[in-house]
């Protein structure tokens, strides 16, 4: 079956962008063993947990020398923000509780924008599932070649450190063709810097994210039965 442009365009983006994550799920991998991590604890975090800020915060917290309570705490913290996206998503994903749960799994940064940056419900589903399954591959692939990879590789001698930061500088581009998209974009940096100078690292980012509930007053129209998952 043959797909039309749009549809091509939105899998070829998702696609490209969940392979470009996925790269930075090596440093993850390198990261989490050298901290004394084995593989399987390495892969079954991301198999598990799958969201990658979170998992690198509680494996640095570990390699720092910090305690698991530390490293959970911080790591609930950014992980929070995934639950501002289920608000956002809610009226697109409907159905049994079954269905829902599992697609709560797959509720992260890069899944959510791939959705609301598209312009129908087709769309937005196909960009969700496209991204979900592309890049929970890519990511635990990478864990597990970064994982067996161990300390050989240099993280910033290859240029790894910086994808994550790439993958969210693509994810940002799409949003600010949309005035929605250009106000949480304005206040979610006003956030930031206004908590800066009071908070403790991480928290800033994490309070940024309120930005998110510009984007809920979208049209009833767009979470109609055919967006459902």
């Amino acid at each position: 079956m043959r797909l039309d442009s749009d549809t091509r365009r939105v899998v070829s983006a998702s696609l490209t962008l969940s392979a470009a994550v996925g790269v930075f799920a090596l440093s993850f991998g390198v990261l989490a063993v050298s901290a004394g991590a084995s593989v399987a604890q390495t892969c079954a975090l991301s198999l598990l947990t799958f969201t990658g800020a979170s998992q690198m915060s509680a494996m640095a917290v570990i390699g720092g020398g910090g305690t698991v309570g530390a490293a959970l705490g911080g790591a609930l913290l950014l992980a929070a923000r995934n639950g501002v996206y289920g608000l956002a998503l809610a009226p697109y994903f409907r159905g049994s509780l079954g269905k829902r749960l599992l697609t709560a799994q797959f509720v992260i940064d890069e899944t959510t924008a791939m959705h609301m940056a598209q312009s129908n419900p087709r769309l937005r589903k196909t960009a969700f599932w496209t991204t979900a399954i592309a890049l929970y591959s890519f990511w635990n692939i990478g864990t597990l070649l970064g994982a067996l990879a161990g300390s050989a590789i240099d993280p910033q001698r290859f240029g790894l450190d910086v994808a994550f930061t790439a993958a969210f500088v693509a994810m940002l581009v799409p949003h600010l063709a949309h005035r929605k998209g250009r106000q949480a974009a304005i206040i979610g940096g006003a956030i930031c810097l206004a908590t800066i100078p009071f908070t403790p690292i991480g928290v800033p980012v994490l309070a940024s994210g309120l930005a998110i509930f510009v984007g809920l007053g979208v049209p009833r129209e767009s979470s109609s039965p055919e967006a459902a998952a």
